[in-house]
């Protein structure tokens, strides 16, 4: 995927999960009776604002896009007219301002609630969770799995796609617990077998959590016959075509077309001597596969955007779950509620020193997964943004002065005391809040940047 492509993906998907966010702000001061004067989209010098009607809000796109905000009318920012001081922030109840600071992460989750309840409904491919033979080494390997392997269950919960067997698989590893898993056989047979997580690594972000614990998709020995080549991709560049028979590479003999892809992948930006069979026609292309940032941007890989020919067993590896409304609503919620406790336990291992902090991603990493999911179609990046929208929604709702969760404190306090917190104090959080979101900000880039620079 282009570098404009990735930005452009990036862009979209931080300008919709801002909307949504500071609407939910916006939404709740109008039930409640709070005049907003400014509705921004980014930070910074505006490019763009458009006031409907005198005295409404102004509506803004700003320079810098990590962000937004929503002004509100407030005597403590600056003079009320005594006619409007009743739609003032700070003259409304402690419980209407709180409602106001919690609708931002709250439109977050019902965002992340939406879209999984549409794509629930509408159903994806995905592949089964059949399983190749385990890693030599890994903890898997030590357990009775074999390749062919379908796992139907993880403990007492029932799992219908790889995606779903790797989100319970991961939780247990962070958890360092022991998980049954229930497996049908090839040909035959019920077994349970346990999976001891407990010494599984999968602390840092570049690895792949399933293959750190030493499972992998099954992936049939398909034919290396070209199906097709993606329009302006590297392999129709260089000539490739569909009902290619894939020969060898680099005088490699090419068995199956997992072979091919695992020869590409490893000589990303390398000119490669493609052998193969047109019509009973031996032939010999070079090409140079494209450079790929892998998940984490540790590592890279080739691509050159063939695809296999369609194989009946490759078909059969792949299901499409559809659920009914109010099941898809069940699981939307159950999903968004398991995400956003998944990730505050992550938070509270990193904060114990168990998890390392190499899992914190900033903007160029974001962007990077933006990309590849965009690239991957629409559905994936819905998912891509349902997930960085309960992320959005945790973050801020965490007890730091400046985020939405450090305003509900003062606003806790203000309950319990009777009286809200004095100007001096608040001052003092809000300096504490801005050093700990600096700090955070600059291990994200430091993450990013060590990754890409490494790879």
């Amino acid at each position: 995927m282009s570098l404009l492509s990735t930005i452009a993906a990036f862009l979209a998907a931080i300008a919709l999960l801002v909307t949504v966010h500071e609407f939910g702000h916006f939404f709740a001061a109008k039930v409640c009776g709070v005049q907003v004067l400014k509705f921004s989209i980014g930070f910074g010098r505006a490019i763009f604002s458009r006031q409907f009607r005198k005295g409404d809000t102004e509506w803004i796109i700003s320079a810098i896009p990590f962000g937004g905000y929503v002004t509100m009318l407030d005597e403590r920012e600056g003079v009320v007219v005594p006619s409007d001081a009743h739609r003032a922030f700070n003259r409304k109840s402690v419980w209407r301002r709180m409602a106001i600071v919690a609708a931002g992460p709250a439109a977050n989750f019902l965002f992340a609630i939406f879209v999984y309840w549409a794509l629930f409904l509408q159903g994806v491919p995905e592949a089964k969770p059949i399983l190749d033979s385990p890693i030599v080494g890994s903890v898997s390997s030590f357990v009775d799995v074999r390749r062919g392997d379908r796992v139907t269950r993880v403990d007492e919960l029932g799992v219908d796609t790889w995606q779903d067997l790797r989100w319970q698989l991961v939780q247990a590893a962070v958890e360092k617990r022991t998980v049954r898993l229930e497996l049908v056989r090839q040909g035959g047979g019920i077994l349970w077998t346990d999976l001891n997580l407990t010494l599984a690594e999968i602390g840092e972000q570049e690895k792949d959590p399933v293959s750190a614990i030493g499972l992998r998709l099954y992936r049939p020995d398909i034919p290396p016959v070209v199906g097709g080549v993606t329009d302006g991709s590297v392999a129709q560049l260089a000539g490739l075509a569909a009902g290619d028979r894939i020969i060898a590479v680099d005088n490699v003999a090419v068995t199956s077309w997992t072979v091919f892809v695992d020869s590409i992948r490893a000589k990303p930006a390398q000119t490669v001597a493609v052998d193969l069979d047109r019509l009973g026609k031996r032939m010999q292309l070079s090409l140079i596969p494209e450079s790929v940032a892998l998940p984490g941007g540790k590592a890279r890989a080739g691509r050159i955007g063939a695809f296999a020919k369609a194989s009946p067993e490759v078909d059969g590896l792949i299901t499409v779950v559809r659920r009914g409304p109010l099941e898809s609503m069940r699981a939307a919620i159950y999903r968004t509620y398991d995400t956003a406790r998944f990730s505050l336990r992550m938070m509270g291992k990193m904060l114990l020193g168990e998890i390392s902090p190499k899992n914190i991603s900033g903007p160029i990493s974001i962007a990077d997964y933006a990309g590849q999911s965009a690239h991957m179609g629409f559905a994936p990046f819905m998912a891509f943004l349902a997930l960085v929208s309960i992320s959005l929604g945790v973050l801020n709702l965490l007890p730091v002065p400046l985020l939405d969760g450090g305003h509900l404190l003062y606003y806790m306090f203000e309950v319990l005391v009777g009286r809200p917190l004095s100007e001096g104090a608040m001052e003092i959080g809000q300096r504490v809040g801005m050093a700990f979101l600096l700090l955070l900000m600059a291990f994200a880039f430091y993450n990013d940047i060590s990754r890409h620079v490494s790879s």
